[in-house]
């Protein structure tokens, strides 16, 4: 199963338009991850209609019409894998623990908010993965996202996609 994860679109505010490249991943997800910061309901009708499965929550920057339509918190198990994603988790200091935590439950915790791509796991076992943001980089040297495969309970090929400057 091909994940693709993303965040913190913030479409049209800091860009017009999702990447060509990562539109170019649609098609080849199983499931796609969103971790909020959308800001318009244009992104989420488009990724609604060309993802397969659409996974998402909305952000500290989504107003009244995407938190009508998204939760703050999404669970998906996924090929014997057990899914959490949220928006913020908070500083980067000691958000392991603090992650591990909230969601004893879960293997996976996608998270966005800081635009910064994260990879760890928690002493538990938690993975937490942060794809960044496709279109606005912020201090990061790129633009980025996220894809991975599930396989027999496992996640693997964890890649962070670089995007070209616009």
């Amino acid at each position: 199963m091909r994940l693709l994860l993303l965040s913190d679109t913030h479409l049209p505010q800091r860009a017009q338009q999702l990447p060509a490249p990562l539109l170019a991943e649609l098609p080849c997800a199983d499931v796609v991850f969103h971790a909020g910061d959308w800001v318009d309901t244009a992104t989420l009708d488009l990724l609604e209609r060309l993802s397969r499965r659409l996974v998402g929550v909305y952000g500290n920057n989504d107003g009244p019409a995407l938190r009508a339509r998204l939760p703050e918190v999404a669970y998906a198990e996924l090929g014997g894998l057990r899914f959490a994603m949220v928006h913020e988790t908070g500083p980067a200091q000691g958000r392991e623990a603090r992650c591990a935590a909230r969601f004893p439950d879960a293997d996976v915790l996608v998270f966005g908010h800081s635009h910064i791509p994260w990879d760890t796991t928690a002493p538990t076992g938690l993975r937490l993965l942060n794809p960044g943001s496709p279109t606005d980089r912020r201090r990061q040297p790129h633009c980025t996202y996220m894809t991975a495969t599930v396989e027999d309970g496992r996640l693997d090929e964890v890649l962070l996609h670089r995007l070209p400057p616009r």
